[in-house]
């Protein structure tokens, strides 16, 4: 995950598990994955995408933008790794 203390997007590489992850314009998504998301302009909701694989075009995923819970943002993308990790459709939500 590329960090840094005062980041406004994270990008990092994920493999879905069965299932993969959900996007709103392609439906599921599986394999090696890019997954970035980015802090909105209020500072309250990131956004996250995943390019289709093999592609240059990245995809919302389903939910997004999503609420950023009290552990803030890092702990967010971290969070939404571990759920494209474990597949099942997984959203940003």
């Amino acid at each position: 995950m590329n960090t840094s203390p005062d980041t406004d997007s994270y990008t990092s590489s994920v493999t879905a598990g069965p299932v993969g992850a959900m996007t709103d314009e392609v439906g599921v998504v599986t394999g090696d994955l890019a997954v970035r998301t980015t802090l909105t302009g209020d500072g309250h909701r990131a956004c996250a995408a995943v390019p289709y694989p093999g592609t240059d075009e990245w995809y919302t995923l389903t939910g997004s933008p999503a609420p950023i819970p009290d552990g803030g943002f890092a702990a967010y993308h971290r969070d939404l790794l571990g759920r494209i990790r474990r597949g099942q459709g997984a959203t940003a939500t």
